[in-house]
């Protein structure tokens, strides 16, 4: 059974970031699909989408559509991973923000009243760590 699976699997595309993020969506509209009829259809076009993208045996158009979806979230997928980075240092560190220029600076916490200077534009202000 698994070198079958093997022999059928070989020389097409499977599974990619566009394909995860469509397999999410079309799960999510299935749901939706409960209360209201029209996303149920909407969910299982997106999941036929998702399996026909899978199972493609044209790469080079499959990955030429993955990171168009890359370039596309790229600014949303960075700002999300700034936020995943700050709330797993968050037992360690504060941010502030420059009053001057709005630069995020990253002090450590518990040391009291501190004076902090802006690398960036060099502004001093005093926060509580």
């Amino acid at each position: 059974m698994r070198a079958w699976f093997q022999r059928f699997m070989s020389g097409r595309y499977g599974s990619d970031s566009l394909g995860n993020f469509l397999c999410i969506v079309a799960l999510v509209c299935l749901i939706l699909g409960f209360f209201v009829g029209i996303f149920y259809y909407i969910g299982l076009a997106l999941l036929i989408y998702t399996y026909f993208r899978i199972l493609s045996r044209n790469i080079q158009k499959r990955y030429a559509e993955n990171q168009a979806f890359l370039r596309g979230t790229a600014g949303l997928r960075a700002k999300f991973g700034i936020m995943q980075q700050r709330f797993a240092l968050r037992k360690t560190y504060r941010y502030f923000s420059c009053p001057h220029c709005r630069q995020q600076i990253r002090v450590p916490k518990g040391r009291g009243r501190i004076s902090i200077t802006c690398p960036k534009c060099g502004t001093q202000f005093v926060k509580k760590s």
